[in-house]
């Protein structure tokens, strides 16, 4: 796992979401720097592929099946930064390579979502820019909550239930689906009881991450329970 440098949340619930395989399936992580989520030039050179490319071959070193990409700045910047980094990262390693927008990518045409609640911490001129990708994939955001928070590090000091009443609150616009997009963010744990009151999919992005990684590596994501509906999802779809 690609790792934003800030972020103190994906790892130590990704490595929850792994501990029923033990030794079978391990997560490893490798850091870039990423201290701040805006539109600022400082915010977006953060995501060019340099820094990105040598952290991945540190992380190459220690001989991983899959490299991810785990963490969500395709969802302002276009499916195909992504696509372009999995293909760069796997060129430069020889191994392959995936993202966590790649993942919700796979999810939404899983679910065949076509309304969508969102739920992020991120500022208004970033949401606007991942609602406008959506529309691009003819995907119709019908409700979203936000924080207007700018930091990295901070979006972690949430805590799950404040997170949870942002879900609760786009789940009244009955969407096919919640997205709760970012990997330094408490949905997780709150996702599976949510799903339980209103029948509606939360989609995680640290969840829809590790479900598709576990997939991808031969691995059955149902196996990992307590964390929502995703993980039966990824073992279900092709």
């Amino acid at each position: 796992m690609l790792t934003p440098s800030s972020n103190t949340v994906l790892e130590p619930y990704t490595s929850a979401m792994f501990s029923p395989f033990g030794e079978a399936a391990t997560a490893h992580f490798g850091r870039f720097r990423v201290v701040e989520i805006s539109m600022s030039e400082a915010s977006q050179t953060q995501f060019t592929e340099g820094p990105i490319l040598e952290a991945a071959e540190r992380l190459a070193e220690c001989r991983p099946r899959l490299i991810c990409w785990n963490g969500t700045s395709a969802s302002w910047l276009g499916l195909e930064k992504d696509r372009a980094l999995c293909a760069a990262i796997e060129a430069r390693t020889g191994i392959p390579a995936t993202s966590t927008m790649l993942a919700f990518d796979r999810a939404f045409r899983g679910l065949g979502v076509r309304r969508l609640g969102l739920v992020t911490p991120y500022l208004g001129e970033i949401q606007s820019l991942i609602q406008a990708n959506y529309a691009a994939q003819e995907i119709e955001v019908v409700a979203e909550a936000r924080l207007e928070d700018k930091g990295n590090y901070s979006f972690a000091t949430y805590p799950p239930a404040q997170v949870a009443g942002m879900i609760r609150e786009v789940a009244g616009a009955k969407p096919d689906a919640i997205a709760v997009v970012c990997t330094n963010f408490r949905g997780a744990p709150v996702a599976e009881g949510i799903e339980q009151e209103t029948g509606i999919p939360v989609l995680d992005s640290i969840s829809v991450t590790a479900a598709h990684c576990l997939r991808e590596m031969g691995c059955d994501p149902a196996r990992v329970e307590g964390w929502g509906s995703v993980f039966r999802l990824f073992s279900e779809i092709d």
